[in-house]
Parts: C-alpha cells; sequence; structure tokens
C-alpha cells in the first residue's frame, strides 16, 4: 500500500462535500506531475485531504476505490482521476505550520513542492500525520 496527499480548496470541494458524496471522481487535476501520481495510485492506497488555501490544514483519509481512467471533465484523454472514497475525518486536524514545524517531516514534498496537488507520503511520515490528528487508517 502507498500513501498520498491530495488538496482541494474547501470552498470548491471539502471534506464534507467527500463524506456527503461517499465515493468521487477526483478530477480537475490539470498538473502533470500531480496526474502521474493520480496514475500511481493502486486500489486501497491511502490518501490524507487536505484543505488548501484558508485552512492549510490535513483534515481527513480518503482511499483509492478506483485506480486512473480519463478525466471526464477533460477534453484531453490524458488528463486522468482515480476514485476516492471517505474513510475517516482526523480526530483532530493537523496544519501546515504543524508540519512545517516537526523536522521530521521536512522531506515531505508538501513543504517541499508547496503548489504540488497530489503528492506522495513516505510511510513513516504517514504513521507520524495519523498519530499527530488522532486517526488509525
Amino acid at each position: 500500500m502507498a500513501f498520498w496527499l491530495v488538496k482541494s480548496e474547501p470552498g470548491a470541494w471539502s471534506w464534507d462535500d467527500q463524506v456527503r458524496d461517499g465515493v468521487t471522481a477526483w478530477t480537475g487535476v490539470r498538473n502533470y506531475q500531480a496526474c502521474n501520481n493520480l496514475k500511481a495510485m493502486k486500489l486501497g492506497d491511502r490518501a490524507f485531504f487536505y484543505h488548501s488555501v484558508d485552512e492549510k490544514r490535513i483534515v481527513g483519509v480518503v482511499e483509492v476505490v478506483r485506480e486512473a481512467y480519463p478525466d471526464p471533465t477533460a477534453e484531453d484523454p490524458r488528463w486522468m482521476c482515480p476514485d476516492l472514497k471517505a474513510v475517516a475525518p482526523l480526530a483532530r486536524p493537523v496544519t501546515l505550520a504543524e508540519i512545517k514545524a516537526d523536522p521530521r517531516l521536512a522531506e515531505l514534498p508538501l513543504l517541499r513542492q508547496s503548489r504540488l496537488s497530489v503528492c506522495p507520503v513516505d510511510e513513516a511520515s504517514w504513521r507520524l500525520l495519523c498519530d499527530l490528528g488522532g486517526v488509525t487508517a
């Protein structure tokens, strides 16, 4: 199993929207590196759901329930999207400030490539962030 982080602006698509709809296509990604990360996702992989822009915090965990397929919102079939299912909210959201303050998380792509909307998370960082957020996922 691999681990990821997916970002969304809460005004466009929030954790509450994800929970309400259960399973949703993760559409609209138009960055090649982020799209390649979506293509690399496998069934059962888990991802942190991150509210970007004003909140800047991890708020939940989602699971890949369908591997990448052509994004129906794109005219170009190169753009892909997987289906993600809400798994659990974090008991305590983990803020970007907390992540930046922890030297054990210094190599996270979230920090090194801050504009990337879909990025991998190594297993040690996944476990640490789950502990910080009070979730076992």
